[in-house]
């Protein structure tokens, strides 16, 4: 804006002329404002990496560093907001006040079980996507790592065992994820033991969980459930897993020890105690699984063709793209998994979700 044409177009009198035209067609607000590339990064600060609750302006940073990776990875305008509540229905109630100039709501470091709470919320209350990245971020990150291993490996998720370690938000999104995407058996395991539907104070998402992958009961320790196992993955405390516990598993292991910022095994012991691949969340070992990998890509497609959500068959397709971004030429023990710089993702990722969108009626465009 360098002079008075410019300035009379981008506010008075202009700016009245798309008023107008929103007014009478709500729908055009896409067409004529930022909403169409625009999301919120929503945090109230209670549970921030491996920090914990350190509150709104400490979480700051992060989503800060968020919205940086919104742009510089999907083209995507990403705003931070942390809110200085801990009350789940004050935050639903915020993000559905601010929900008019934003194509999508991205819900970060939430702790749970209220997380699950405005999730499902705001999902059900507002029409465009709500996505809680630290459990389905996650989940989409995880899944695709397994299959990037699972085609090195030549085995199939239906007849395989995987074992998730950790039921918070993350863990519980990635049990869900691989039951959706049709493995053969699945165990999640925390301090209790392996889930199951006779285990006092689950959480209503655990229990629901638990009777869909453990109708039968089985009971036992993380290195029970281990024992032939597949996969493992982690997603609770460092040095949560060892040697020991790593052999009993298939000669072929897969292990992705996520924790942050310290995993549960390093990737040099995990390798160590005989894992075939071993992946970890840091940018400094082979095999990173993280999710930068996936919010970028899946909400430029998701924005793209306008969603009102991001479902179950968007969320299957991201993971399926990015497992295969790499051609069978360049996978690797050590690259099983397309590194976050690598400039096919985001295009990979953002047509596979767009396209489930449309097969799942929820694209408008």
């Amino acid at each position: 804006v360098d002079n008075d044409y410019a300035l009379a177009l981008a506010y008075t009198p202009g700016v009245a002329e798309p008023c107008r035209v929103i007014h009478d067609h709500p729908e055009k607000v896409y067409d004529y404002t930022c909403k169409g590339n625009t999301v919120a990064i929503v945090s109230d600060g209670t549970r921030v990496l491996g920090l914990g609750n350190i509150g709104a302006k400490a979480a700051i940073p992060v989503m800060e560093g968020k919205a940086a990776l919104f742009k510089a990875f999907g083209g995507v305008d990403a705003f931070p907001i942390c809110l200085d509540t801990e009350d789940p229905e004050q935050i639903i109630a915020i993000v559905k006040a601010l929900s008019p100039i934003f194509g999508g709501i991205n819900l970060e470091d939430i702790a749970t079980p209220k997380c699950y709470q405005i999730e499902d919320q705001l999902i059900k209350e507002l029409d465009i996507p709500v996505f809680h990245d630290d459990q389905h971020g996650t989940a989409i990150v995880a899944v695709a790592a397994v299959l990037g291993a699972f085609r090195l490996l030549n085995k199939d998720l239906a007849a395989s065992k995987v074992v998730v370690n950790g039921a918070g938000a993350a863990g519980t999104a990635i049990t869900r994820l691989f039951y959706e995407m049709g493995t053969g058996q699945i165990d999640l395991v925390d301090r209790a033991g392996i889930l199951h539907g006779d285990i006092p104070g689950l959480n209503e998402r655990q229990a629901k969980l638990a009777a869909a992958i453990n109708a039968a009961g089985r009971r036992g320790t993380l290195a029970d459930a281990v024992a032939g196992a597949d996969v493992l993955i982690g997603v609770s405390m460092a040095n949560a897993f060892n040697a020991n516990l790593i052999s009993k598993m298939h000669e072929d292991a897969v292990v992705f020890a996520l924790a942050n910022p310290e995993p549960e095994i390093s990737y040099a012991e995990a390798k160590a105690a005989g894992a075939r691949i071993a992946g970890t969340g840091r940018s400094d070992t082979p095999n990173q699984v993280n999710n930068v990998l996936v919010f970028p890509g899946l909400f430029r497609g998701a924005l793209d063709v306008r969603a009102s959500e991001i479902n179950i068959q968007m969320k299957k397709a991201a993971a399926r793209a990015l497992a295969q971004v790499l051609r069978g030429d360049e996978l690797s023990e050590e690259l099983i998994i397309p590194k976050p710089f690598d400039p096919r993702v985001v295009p990979a990722i953002s047509a596979a979700v767009a396209g489930a969108a449309k097969e799942t009626g929820v694209a408008r465009l």
